[in-house]
Formats: C-alpha cells, sequence, structure tokens
C-alpha cells in the first residue's frame, strides 16, 4: 500500500496530467549548451568524409614545394568499383584519370563487377591509363609473363615494385585512398 499523499498525486496525475511536476529534476542540456553546440561538417554528418584521413593523404611537406600529392581513390558503390587518381587543390579536387568496374566488360569479365578480383583489374586499368597520360608506359611495361615472382628495386632510399628504374623518369607514386570503407 502507498501512503495517502503519493497515492493521491497519482490519482491526480491520472485524471489531470498537467498539475503534476516532477521535482528536483536536473536539466541535462540547457540552453548554454545549445547555443555554444557546433555541428559537424555535412560530409562527416553524412558519414562521407573522414577529415583526419583527409588532411593527411593530401596535406603535402611545405619543402615540397606546390607538388601535388597523388591519391588512388577507390569507392565500392552497390554495384561497380569505381578507382580514381586525383591531386587536391585550394578550390577543389581534380581527377588525372578514371576508371570503373563496368568497363571490364571490353575486356571478358561481365558480371561479378563488385568482388577483390574486379577492384584488382580495375586499378590495373585505371594505372595503364594513367600511365599512358603521363608519358610512363614505354618506360614501365608491366609483367609480361605471370610467374608470381615479387619483383623490386631500391634506388635511395626508397622501395620500387619495377624490374628496373629509369633514373630520368621515376615510377609514378600514389598513395591508396579507400574512404570510410575498412580495408581488411
Amino acid at each position: 500500500l502507498l501512503p495517502v499523499s503519493s497515492s493521491l498525486l497519482l490519482l491526480s496525475a491520472i485524471y489531470n496530467p498537467k498539475e503534476v511536476t516532477m521535482p528536483f529534476v536536473k536539466v541535462q542540456k540547457s540552453k548554454a549548451y545549445f547555443s555554444r553546440y557546433q555541428v559537424k561538417f555535412r560530409r562527416r554528418r553524412e558519414g562521407r568524409t573522414d577529415y583526419r584521413q583527409r588532411k593527411r593523404l593530401c596535406t603535402q611537406s611545405k619543402n615540397k614545394y606546390q607538388t601535388p600529392k597523388y591519391r588512388l581513390v577507390v569507392r565500392f558503390t552497390n554495384t561497380q568499383v569505381i578507382c580514381q587518381i586525383a591531386y587536391s587543390l585550394i578550390d577543389g579536387d581534380r581527377i588525372l584519370c578514371q576508371a570503373n568496374s563496368n568497363e571490364l566488360a571490353r575486356y571478358g569479365c561481365a558480371v561479378g563487377l563488385k568482388n577483390y578480383a574486379a577492384a584488382y583489374c580495375t586499378g590495373l586499368l585505371v594505372a595503364r591509363r594513367l600511365l599512358q597520360k603521363v608519358g610512363l608506359d614505354e618506360v614501365y611495361e608491366g609483367n609480361t609473363e605471370v610467374d608470381g615472382e615479387v619483383v623490386s628495386t631500391e634506388v635511395g632510399k626508397k622501395k620500387y615494385f619495377v624490374d628496373e628504374v629509369d633514373e630520368d623518369k621515376r615510377p609514378f607514386r600514389a598513395l591508396l585512398d579507400v574512404g570510410c570503407r575498412t580495408t581488411s
């Protein structure tokens, strides 16, 4: 049984809920909290851009003097894989070349355009287009026979995964950018 005062309070709350107020309830988020609250960037709220990762991928060292830092941007949609070679400027990103897995139908792969093999082939396609655009396709022609052997060459302190490095034109270097997707 409830005490008389609490039972009257309960009955009055049932019949007239506007009269009952709860004593000693602390307001968690006051007007001062909301006046200082700052919303996050739109692409962060949508879960599309990790700005900490983007800053580290795009920011170039100061001693490189306006040399662009290239990224291999890979995005997985519901039906395809999109690969792009991009670099950032102050007014937005620039795309050097791009390929998507729908183009693999020209080379004999018409289905399974989102799996691991399709992502690998799309990356090869965009790499060959980039080398052709930059003028390195004659110098670095890739593997002609497939034997599973990993070839690498060290020049200075850097390690390149090609047969030999031309002294005039070094291999093109890009950082992998997969966005908010996990890489494992």
